[in-house]
């Protein structure tokens, strides 16, 4: 049986590292999601829990101020979404967590068909990953909205799962009732049906808002749209977000707003000193120019 599980670890393991494993439905290694000691469960975090509530305190916009100044990546192209993508719950605030990626295609009935047992198979491997998690769900009926994979029952068992959210480049509906729930979405639109939705694939790359995601990675969230931290990047996060906004406070916007009997020139001038001690700063810090 050890052997069996080996072979199919190797041929299913996932060619991005990430610390959750590949799951195509239909197929799994035996015994796979038995035991409530599942691995997967204790897995090592990038992020304490006190830390992930503390990115929640920003808005995704600072959260990405910290990150342009530690990636290894282009930070004008990568690690946000390329489309529009809209929050139907700004109220709830931002959202931090771990992506467990889907893929779903509500137009098409042969999925549930050819396998009948996806949700039942879906949930039990959602349960064993840890969280806080986001559900990522690339819609391959796009740019169509036959029918929506969220509404009041999927949010409320997902939330009773350790899911926090989602991000769907597709359909949601019973947004009233998913508030309700306490389940966050970033969702392309709305439909009146869930019409043939179900889950296809789980734990694999996906495409959303013209951006890949990969299983496990860091998502920051809310109503200006999203960042997906690549691997590696997630530890120093946090303390580059907080240092760069403490900047912008103490220099660029207290300037701004110091106006009181300055003529423009001056005001001009406090602006190009603070541009200048941030800019300064941020370089010291993390060997970077800063946003100014």
């Amino acid at each position: 049986a050890e052997a069996q599980i080996s072979v199919w670890l190797r041929r299913k393991s996932d060619r991005f590292a990430s610390p959750y494993k590949l799951r195509t439905a239909g197929e799994h290694p035996p015994g796979f999601g038995k035991s409530p000691n599942s691995s997967m469960k204790t897995l090592p975090r990038p992020l304490s829990d006190g830390e992930l509530h503390e990115l929640k305190r920003w808005n995704t916009p600072t959260i990405y101020n910290g990150w342009e100044q530690i990636t290894r990546h282009d930070p004008g192209r990568d690690g946000f979404n390329l489309e529009p993508v809209r929050d139907y719950m700004p109220q709830m605030g931002p959202m931090a967590g771990y992506a467990v990626t889907v893929v779903c295609q509500p137009g098409n009935p042969q999925h549930k068909q050819k396998n009948p047992g996806a949700w039942s198979e879906y949930r039990r491997y959602l349960a064993a990953l840890p969280g806080p998690k986001i559900v990522v769900i690339q819609d391959l009926d796009k740019p169509n909205l036959y029918g929506a994979f969220w509404g009041e029952v999927t949010s409320n068992f997902h939330r009773a799962l350790g899911c926090v959210g989602t991000i769907i480049d597709g359909g949601i509906r019973d947004t009233d009732e998913m508030t309700a729930a306490g389940f966050k979405a970033l969702a392309r639109g709305t439909a009146v049906g869930h019409a043939h939705s179900c889950p296809v694939r789980w734990g694999v790359t996906v495409e959303v808002f013209g951006r890949k995601i990969k299983p496990g990675q860091l998502i920051h969230a809310d109503k200006h749209g999203f960042l997906a931290v690549p691997f590696g990047e997630e530890s120093r996060l946090l303390e580059a977000a907080k240092f760069m906004d403490s900047g912008e406070c103490r220099t660029i916007i207290e300037a701004a707003r110091d106006t009181a009997g300055r003529t423009p020139e001056e005001i001009c001038a406090a602006l190009d000193r603070a541009g200048t001690a941030f800019k300064q700063a941020a370089k010291k810090r993390f060997g970077r120019k800063g946003e100014w």
